[in-house]
């Protein structure tokens, strides 16, 4: 009898097990931080434990950069022509924009809605804490935005990470490269081989995450008090879940509508990395363990690195809905009326000036702040939310991570792209 029998892996043996322990591990210790000693000490704690999250997020970054470039170039290097790029392209914005308007009117269809702002209790707001995003605002505008794109040089772009600039240097550089014909084959060799180097870093710096997570969750429980947040708002924070659960409802319904079946296997493979983007607050630090996902669904690898750097400047479906749902909150809270055509006004301006920015730090507050400034709305308003924020941006980066996962997936389908089913399933 044949006892040598393969275990499988347990749930809580692989890497989203363990992120899911180590949040409620990190929850639980800020908690009783928070509880056990005095103020001052829980904020050196907050900051020291942070580090863990910090170093995280900082590996991951050092891999943007090669990652987008080489596995872009290589993708439009195998497109082989510009007619390919722009069919692809148009196809990536036609969503990306689509989306970005479906989720800026969910924002403000539940915000206008449920009211969270009406009656709300303005004193003891702490303005202090708002210089640091308004300062900001000034670089927010459409001029801006348009010299934003065009990096003045690659390694510049390539050493702040700003993954837009890095996609417009990419595209031009691979087009070059595919009208080179076999010419530059050693080039694109080299590059593919490099960006198989990089995407096996990935692996090695993905076993930080949990550790990287229980800092992050750490640091914040140990500095807010979650029982007063919650009752303090309760109003905001729910109508803000109502409206996030919907984006959530209607992207699965529209990946079961376009993948069938497939949208339950893409669901299991992108269920560790919107984990981590929920536990760390970054999309960003999921973008290199996102890309692997959705090559091993079976997005070829072409469409993958050409539709995910796009994404990540032009289809953040959970910030888009939070910023108008946070500007008309703002509105409501200081009794400021907005008719139907100014609000319609604003989206249109949201979803020009939020593009671009996902390397800014708090882009989403940053955005709302610059559009309060625009239509005559306190921009002190800021202060409201800054206290629930971090628990807002937990759910606006894991929409944003299944937004692009779902595009990416959607659009390679569309382009007959994808392996065979049966080793997708694998």
């Amino acid at each position: 009898m044949n006892t040598n029998t393969t275990k499988k892996p347990s749930f809580f043996s692989g890497l989203t097990g363990q992120i899911l322990i180590a949040m409620v591990l990190g929850a639980i210790l800020g908690i009783i931080i928070h509880n056990s000693i005095t103020v001052e000490a829980a904020q050196s704690f907050s900051a020291k434990i942070k580090i863990l999250a910090t170093v995280f997020i900082r590996l991951v970054q050092m891999i943007i950069s090669p990652l987008v470039f080489t596995t872009l170039v290589v993708g439009i290097a195998k497109l082989g022509d510009i007619k390919a790029v722009g069919r692809i392209g148009g196809k990536a914005m036609g969503w990306f924009f689509t989306a970005s308007f479906i989720s800026l009117l969910l924002g403000m269809f539940f915000v206008n809605i449920l009211e969270p702002g009406v009656g709300l209790n303005l004193s003891n707001v702490d303005l202090e804490s708002v210089s640091e995003v308004t300062a900001k605002t000034q670089n927010i505008s459409f001029e801006n935005f348009i010299e934003h794109i065009v990096p003045k040089s690659i390694f510049e772009a390539m050493a702040t990470n700003e993954i837009l600039q890095i996609v417009i240097f990419s595209i031009f550089f691979g087009l070059a490269a595919a009208s080179l014909g076999d010419y530059v084959k050693p080039v694109i060799n080299a590059l593919d081989k490099t960006s198989h180097i990089v995407l096996k870093m990935v692996n090695y710096v993905m076993k930080f995450a949990p550790i990287g997570v229980f800092g992050a969750i750490a640091g914040v429980f140990a500095v807010r008090d979650f029982q007063e947040l919650a009752i303090t708002y309760f109003k905001f924070f729910g109508s803000f879940l109502i409206g996030i659960s919907s984006i959530w409802l209607v992207l699965i319904l529209i990946g079961y509508i376009f993948l069938k079946s497939r949208m339950t296997v893409l669901l299991k493979r992108i269920v560790g990395p919107i984990i981590i983007a929920f536990g760390t607050t970054s999309s960003e630090a999921v973008f290199p363990k996102l890309t692997e996902e959705l090559e091993r669904f079976g997005v070829k690898d072409r469409i993958v690195s050409f539709m995910l750097p796009l994404g990540y400047s032009f289809n953040l479906d959970g910030s888009m809905m939070y910023m108008t749902f946070a500007s008309i909150f703002i509105a409501q809270a200081y009794g400021i009326d907005l008719d139907l055509g100014t609000q319609m006004t604003m989206l249109l301006v949201l979803m020009l000036t939020s593009k671009g920015i996902a390397g800014v730090p708090r882009a989403s507050l940053v955005v709302v702040a610059a559009t309060c400034g625009m239509f005559d709305i306190p921009i002190e308003g800021i202060a409201l939310i800054l206290p629930i924020d971090h628990f807002c941006d937990m759910f606006r980066s894991a929409t944003n991570v299944l937004g692009n996962a779902l595009a990416t997936s959607v659009v390679g389908q569309w382009e007959g792209d994808d392996k065979n089913e049966d080793t997708i399933a694998e």
